[in-house]
């Protein structure tokens, strides 16, 4: 069984830092692309940063060069660590494992956490 849940999250200032983090199931790491998607309210899910079993990374455009993910596989663990927050960032932060490390399509991704808030204010 899949099973993922993150932590970390908060509110901060513009300008401030955060990093989310993510338990997964033992050896979802090699078998999954891992993924942090965001929702804010009225807004699809986005996605913005993925991982694959190697270490490739991708972003979202929007996160780029203020986002970093990462994969911890000797503690079953991903994190994204946030730079530079804006009021834009604000929004509920979902790891998932799936298929879409090429595409980050919400679609492509079959198993979720729960998600944790991230509040930035200006």
């Amino acid at each position: 069984q899949v099973q993922l849940a993150e932590s970390g999250g908060g509110s901060v200032k513009s300008g401030g830092s955060l990093n989310l983090s993510c338990t997964v199931s033992r050896g979802i790491n090699s078998r999954f692309c891992l993924a942090w998607f965001r929702q804010a309210p009225g807004n699809e899910r986005e996605g913005v940063a993925s991982i694959r079993a190697d270490g490739t990374a991708s972003y979202a455009d929007s996160v780029k060069g203020r986002f970093t993910i990462s994969q911890d596989n000797s503690n079953d663990k991903v994190y994204l660590q946030m730079n530079n927050l804006k009021p834009e960032d604000t929004a509920k932060y979902y790891c998932a494992a799936g298929s879409g490390c090429l595409v980050l399509h919400r679609d492509l991704f079959g198993f979720w956490g729960q998600g944790t808030q991230v509040t930035v204010s200006s």
